[in-house]
């Protein structure tokens, strides 16, 4: 227990680091699946479309988190009772009902239009860089079905980030558990039903079910606060909102751009098979992220509060403890996921022929690693409700993708894997820094508003 205290495992933290590791697990047997009912070009087409459902990311824009730090920045001054009711400041109550119901307005809209454009999308991308080799695999219905499932699991999406950014923090996390689990699970059948094509949709599928019992649970004070007549009391959108949705917006898509286009950019250049490869060891990588990240991530509302209320000192020292702690998990993570890789090839010599090599999986776990340096950063100065990370996601975002479409013709993984890292671990990573410094010496003189606002612009 004192191990677990040292290393701030609170219970949001287990519940989102068993939910990771639930994923991982999961993960981790989709993999032993896909390689024994897919073969190499259809593992291609597997991890080209779930790069390309991550698209809900672009249209997304970012708006959870600002769902999240608003809702935080305006429960301070309520109470949340145990029927479901609020009480409290009667101009505070009209502006927390005004953010879910913008937010249900912008996500219906968004879910619309990412539909009508994603479908017709992916079926040209699949069509035109189809081959005699390929061109026999299903690919229609698995992605049609994906896009459809994207656009019902987008409606829920704002509910999550409110209930968390109203102190539901646990409630949300114990939620991913469950999701975790009923996802994996249909990924699985999906795989070993032999329409392993369709796992993607059914991930999506079990964790928009688990999400919507979830907000079963918590209808009265949803539909409370839907109902609420805000009037002329509410969050401004133009004045609230937009200054701080359009910068988080674009860096949104810039992480999409800066991880998520090195598959299908392999698929289109060197083939299916290289891109499967990519793709399964990216998704180690990223799960490895992923399972450091609660221990930020789960902070965001706790950060928004402390920054509502100006106590910056205790804001700071969660912050640096937080960070070393969620570091000190993934150094250990990365060794064991290192050390495994090397031996892969001699243990399971057709498993290791489905991932890049042992050397180039270290170069992507080292550059997951300052990308989670880079995100937790990103994490902390947000609950300002500011964005200061815009320039240096977009240039990023700019580099990594002209690296990538540079030098996947001619060196192919190898090639993609290098320049990811060097963007990642040579700009990203000091820039962000850079930027946390000046915004930390800003708060902590008690002055946020200039040099983080300032950051943003």
């Amino acid at each position: 227990m004192k191990a677990l205290q040292a290393l701030g495992v609170d219970g949001p933290v287990s519940f989102t680091f068993l939910a990771r590791v639930v994923n991982i697990l999961g993960s981790t047997g989709t993999v032993l699946l896909i390689v024994r009912f897919l073969t190499p070009v259809e593992q291609g087409y597997y991890y080209t479309l779930l790069s390309l459902v991550a698209l809900e990311m672009i249209f997304e824009l970012g708006f959870s988190f600002v769902v999240q730090q608003l809702a935080a920045h305006e429960c301070i001054h309520l109470t949340i009772n145990m029927d479901g009711s609020v009480s409290g400041d009667a101009g505070a109550q009209a502006r927390l009902a005004s953010i879910i119901q913008l937010s249900v307005r912008w996500y219906r809209g968004t879910a619309l239009i990412m539909g009508m454009l994603l479908a017709p999308l992916g079926l040209v991308f699949f069509a035109r860089h189809a081959t005699h080799t390929t061109a026999q695999v299903a690919f229609q219905g698995p992605w049609l079905l994906a896009v459809a499932a994207a656009m019902s699991g987008l409606l829920c999406t704002p509910f999550y980030s409110f209930l968390d950014g109203c102190g539901q923090v646990r409630a949300v996390a114990a939620m991913r558990l469950r999701q975790a689990g009923a996802s994996t699970a249909l990924a699985w059948s999906a795989m070993v039903l032999h329409h392993g094509l369709f796992a993607p949709c059914l991930v999506i599928v079990g964790r928009t079910g688990m999400g919507f019992l979830f907000l079963v649970a918590n209808r009265r004070f949803l539909l409370g606060l839907l109902k609420y007549p805000v009037r002329g009391g509410g969050v401004c959108w133009a004045r609230d909102v937009l200054p701080f949705q359009w910068r988080i917006a674009v860096s949104w898509m810039c992480s999409y751009f800066t991880i998520q286009l090195f598959i299908p950019i392999l698929f289109a250049t060197c083939g299916p098979v290289q891109a499967g490869q990519m793709g399964m060891s990216l998704s180690i990588t990223g799960y490895m992220s992923a399972l450091v990240l609660p221990w930020v991530s789960t902070k965001a509302t706790p950060f928004g509060r402390l920054v509502a209320q100006r106590q910056f000192q205790g804001l700071d020292q969660l912050f640096r403890r937080t960070l070393g702690q969620s570091l000190a998990v993934f150094a250990l993570i990365a060794l064991c996921a290192c050390v495994g890789a090397a031996l892969l090839p001699a243990i399971a010599p057709r498993l290791a022929a489905r991932m890049v090599s042992p050397r180039l999986f270290a170069v992507l776990v080292v550059a997951a690693g300052a990308k989670s340096v880079v995100e937790s950063l990103a994490t902390l100065l947000r609950s300002f409700k500011r964005e200061p990370f815009l320039l240096q996601s977009l240039a990023v975002a700019a580099l990594t993708l002209a690296l990538a479409a540079l030098v996947a013709p001619r060196w192919g993984d190898a090639g993609v894997t290098f320049s990811y890292l060097g963007v990642t671990a040579g700009v990203a990573l000091p820039s962000a820094l850079t930027i946390f410094e000046r915004a930390r010496r800003g708060y902590l003189s008690m002055a946020p508003r200039a040099l983080i606002g300032g950051s943003a612009r």
